[in-house]
Parts: C-alpha cells; sequence; structure tokens
C-alpha cells in the first residue's frame, strides 16, 4: 500500500484495491499500456507474465430463460435532443459518441457531434456532446449549453459530477447514468491516501438531475466480469440508458452502428445487451458476476464485526509463523479491548484500531512470508483466471536484501529479474519460517528486519502506556496514536522514509495523549 510503484511509473492504470489487509494495488489490464514502469516500485509483488494473453471478449453466456428484452419507449425529438457523454481518456468515450452519431444518421436523422479532449489524454477528462434532431437543419449548436442536456452518460463519476456537466442538467428532465466505478486520476499516483468523494459525487448529481432521473450503476465491475475487459462499461451504460428511454435511437440502429465500427464488434454487441437488461433486471445480470465459491478472493471480503476482524488475523498469524505468535496478538488486543470498556464505556474505536495495526506490525513481509504468499495462496489460479496461454512463464522482479547492489542513480538496491525457478525457491524458503525471530535466521540480521521487530516492541510498550493512561478524554487521541503503523509503509527505503514520518507524527501525539489525560479547565475556573 505504499504507492512506489505508482511514484515510479506515474501510471492511471496502477489503481487501489481495498483488502481485508489495507488499502493495496492493483493493475487495471484493460488500460495498461505495457511500458512495465511499475515494476521499479521497490516491491516484490511484481510479476510479468510471459505467453499470455489478457482474457477479452470470453462474454459470460445469456441465460437461456432470459425472455427476449422489451423495446422501451423512445423519446419523441421536438427540440434538438441533447446528449454529453463523459469520461476519461483511452476509454472509448469518443467512440460511444461515434456510434451514436452513426445510428441516428442511419436513421435518417439530422446529428451532429463534438469531441472535447484537450489535452487530456490517457486518464484526462473528455466529453463528447452530441445533438439528434429530426433534421440537419434543426440543429443550430452542437455544444450542450447550461440546463441543455437531455441524456447524460457519465463513463466516470468524477467527471460526470464536475460542475461543468452538473451546470448542463436540467432538473427534471436531464436523465443521467454514472458508472460508479472508482477509477482514480494522476493524483493517486503522488498521494498514496488519495480518494475519490463518491457518495458526495451521487448526492451532487441526485441534488441536480432528482432522484427519479439518477441512475448508478458499477459497470466496469460488470463489464469485466462479464465481458473480460473493462473497455466494454461504456457500451454497457448506452444498452443501459437506450433500455431506459433516453435514446432516440433504435436498438438497430445502434446495433448495426457497432457493427460498422469494426472494433471487438461481439464484446461491444454483448456489453448493449447485458446494459439493457441490467436496466429492467439488474439482480439477474448481478447474479451471472456473482464469484463461486472456489473463486472467492478471501482476501477482498472485508470482515463485518471486530470479532471476524480478530478471527481472521489470528487465522492469519498461525499460517504466517505460529500458533504461539498468533495467541501473542490475541492477548494483547483483548487486553486492549478490556482496558477500553473499563476507562471509555461504550467506545470501541481502540480496540478496533489495535486488531488491525499490531497484525499489520506483526505479519511483517519479509523474505520468509514473500515466499509463503507466492507458494501457499491462490496465487497460480488467479494468473491463471486472469491470462490465457498454455504456456506461462512467470519473471519475479525482486530485489533480494542479501543479493541486490545499490542502483547508483537512486541509491536504492537494484531490481533484478529472475525466472520461473524461483517457484521453486519460495517452496523451499517458504519451509525455514520457524527460523524467522531466531539466532538462526540469515536474513534477521538485516538493519530492515531489526527495525521491524523493533517496532513491533516499540508498539506493544506504547500500548501498556496507552492502557495505563487512557481516560475518556484522551480515547481519541490513544485511538490516532494506535493507528500509526497505517503510516509505516512499503520496504527497504520506501518503508525507512515512512517510518520517519510516522515517528514525528507519533512523538506529537504522544504529548497530546499525555496532556489529555485530565479534562480541559474551563476559562470561567
Amino acid at each position: 500500500g505504499c504507492g512506489d510503484c505508482g511514484v515510479k511509473s506515474n501510471c492511471v492504470s496502477v489503481q487501489p484495491l481495498a483488502t481485508e489487509w489495507g488499502r493495496k494495488r492493483t493493475i487495471d489490464q484493460s488500460s495498461c499500456n505495457k511500458d512495465y514502469s511499475c515494476v521499479n516500485g521497490f516491491c516484490p509483488s511484481f510479476v510479468t507474465v510471459h505467453g499470455a494473453k489478457l482474457k477479452k471478449g470470453e462474454v459470460v453466456t445469456e441465460p437461456s430463460d432470459w425472455s427476449a428484452l422489451p423495446a422501451p419507449t423512445v423519446p419523441l425529438i421536438n427540440h434538438p435532443y441533447g446528449i454529453i457523454v463523459t469520461g476519461i481518456g483511452g476509454t472509448g468515450i469518443v467512440t460511444i459518441g461515434a456510434i451514436i452519431g452513426m445510428a441516428a444518421h442511419l436513421e435518417g436523422k439530422g446529428v451532429a457531434v463534438i469531441d472535447m479532449a484537450g489535452l487530456a489524454q490517457k486518464g484526462g477528462a473528455v466529453y463528447s456532446h452530441i445533438r439528434i434532431a429530426n433534421t440537419p437543419d434543426d440543429i443550430h449548436a452542437i455544444r450542450i449549453a447550461a440546463a441543455g442536456a437531455d441524456l447524460v452518460l457519465g463513463g466516470d463519476i468524477v467527471v460526470a459530477g464536475n460542475k461543468k456537466v452538473l451546470g448542463a442538467i436540467k432538473p427534471g428532465n436531464t436523465r443521467v447514468i454514472a458508472n460508479t466505478a472508482e477509477f482514480l486520476p494522476g493524483d493517486f499516483t503522488r498521494n498514496a491516501d488519495f480518494s475519490l468523494p463518491t457518495e458526495r459525487l451521487k448526492r451532487a448529481i441526485t441534488g441536480a438531475a432528482g432522484a427519479g432521473n439518477s441512475h448508478f450503476v458499477d459497470a466496469s465491475r460488470l463489464a469485466t466480469a462479464l465481458l473480460g475487459n473493462s473497455i466494454g462499461a461504456n457500451m454497457f451504460m448506452l444498452g443501459y440508458a437506450y433500455q431506459l428511454g433516453a435514446l432516440p435511437l433504435s436498438a438497430d440502429a445502434i446495433e448495426k452502428a457497432i457493427e460498422m465500427n469494426g472494433e471487438a464488434v461481439a464484446m461491444n454487441l454483448s456489453a448493449f445487451k447485458y446494459g439493457r437488461r441490467a436496466a429492467i433486471d439488474p439482480a439477474a445480470v448481478q447474479g451471472l458476476v456473482a464469484p463461486k465459491p472456489q473463486e472467492e478472493n478471501d482476501s477482498l471480503k472485508l470482515s463485518q464485526s471486530f470479532a471476524e476482524t480478530v478471527e481472521r488475523r489470528v487465522a492469519f498469524l498461525t499460517a504466517y509463523q505460529s500458533r504461539r505468535y498468533a495467541r501473542r496478538y490475541r492477548r494483547l488486543v483483548d487486553k486492549v479491548r478490556t482496558a477500553e470498556a473499563e476507562k471509555a464505556p461504550g467506545q470501541s474505536a481502540l480496540a478496533e484500531a489495535v486488531a488491525r495495526y499490531l497484525f499489520k506490525l506483526m505479519a511483517y513481509k519479509d523474505e520468509y512470508e514473500v515466499a509463503r504468499l507466492y507458494t501457499d495462496t491462490s496465487f497460480i489460479e488467479r494468473v491463471k483466471s486472469q491470462f490465457a496461454g498454455d504456456n506461462l512463464r512467470f519473471e519475479f522482479h525482486l530485489a533480494p536484501p542479501l543479493l541486490a547492489k545499490p542502483d547508483p542513480r537512486t541509491g536504492e538496491p537494484k531490481k533484478t529479474s529472475y525466472g520461473p525457478g524461483m517457484l521453486k525457491a519460495f517452496a523451499v524458503l517458504a519451509k525455514f519460517k520457524f527460523l524467522r525471530g531466531t539466532p538462526f535466521d540469515p536474513f534477521g540480521y538485516s538493519q530492515d528486519r531489526r527495525t521491524e521487530r523493533k517496532l513491533i516492541a516499540d508498539y506493544e510498550a506504547l500500548l501498556k502506556t496507552i492502557m495505563a493512561e487512557l481516560t475518556a478524554y484522551n480515547h481519541q487521541t490513544a485511538v490516532a496514536l494506535a493507528s500509526i503503523p497505517e503510516k509505516i509503509r512499503g520496504y527497504g527505503p520506501v518503508k525507512q522514509r515512512h517510518l520517519v514520518a510516522a515517528k514525528a507524527e507519533e512523538a506529537s501525539l504522544r504529548e497530546q495523549f499525555r496532556a489529555g489525560t485530565t479534562p480541559f479547565l474551563k476559562a470561567a475556573e
């Protein structure tokens, strides 16, 4: 979760991934431009898969019991019908505008399209303004003016929710279909904690268009699951908009335009039809993409209670090291929970923070853990579910502490590529995890490993102080103190930089904690 891969690559295809163990990173394979600069991130998780092709267009079979899609009521054109298609560069926004324009032309209607990409390329805001009328003579201006849109098709909720688009919405008249997928902008490559105000954007769109005219759908997730490619999301939303009766065009004309475009025809036709189905029977479409039990990635299922949070971490630490190690974790979490209940009745945030961040420090990823994660998890199965190929060959990008030489340019240990034989080496190395923390651990004498063990001891000492001095008045500061490990991220020099900043913040919070052990005196006193 350090984000060093985003910093090194400055690539918007490096996206966040919410997991039980914290916010991680994932590569959006559909938009990746394959320059591979992200592998320079100082992290052992990057693997190049050779002899592979991204699984695309492998459409989920439409159930035989689905009845024919009913034709919606197509809006009458009594004025030049204004459509704004918004999104980010590289996802096919301009193509959607071209498809709509061609469909209108095939029906003999007047149509005008203007694309406004500006300086936006991949990851930047893109707008297509479209006018459809009964005859070309009825169109006098293409750009959609304030309160002039009949339909907003938002391929990206951030772009759809900006002032420029919101100003074009006419309350009670404009239909808005927005993709809720969080595709973070370039800011995320520089700020690992950057997040989108998705709920606020939804409220802004709903406030402008009205609840009945605002439709939100995670089109990217559905398109990826159904079609194997997130690029199908915008065509999915086009089908969604059509089925809602928000397009003054026929399905035949739209499908003909897709065929004439000639690009990924089968996938785009399927995306259009699945979008139509989702508009009238969302549960049926959601049912198609629900993962089978054997396909679920356990780390992506988030705990729903404190007890579940603790139990999952106890199980993880048992696999990580031993039952004894896991019991050490549970005992301290239980002590903090008891102290919090006694000294700050009704509060639970401190115990919850300790449950997450004591675990984070105890489950540090050393050589044994990296080896275990590659060999004892579903790594191979997940690769095969995402890539097609008969002879997949792995290339691991690593900087082993005992072998890596400093890069003369950056000063960081230089990463080296290792072939598929590393899987066998990982399998052997993982079996020696029992050496972790003992005098016989050859990796345990490095500065990184000594630091990680010290962080655990320091945190345990901090928790003893917190439990001894906790009051209802300094409880909030105690939670912030217990959450400091959230700021300690990455590996090697990256982790060291984060550690310096985290310790400075911890020192400040310690002073606040000590000052807040008793209530502040009122000015009158």
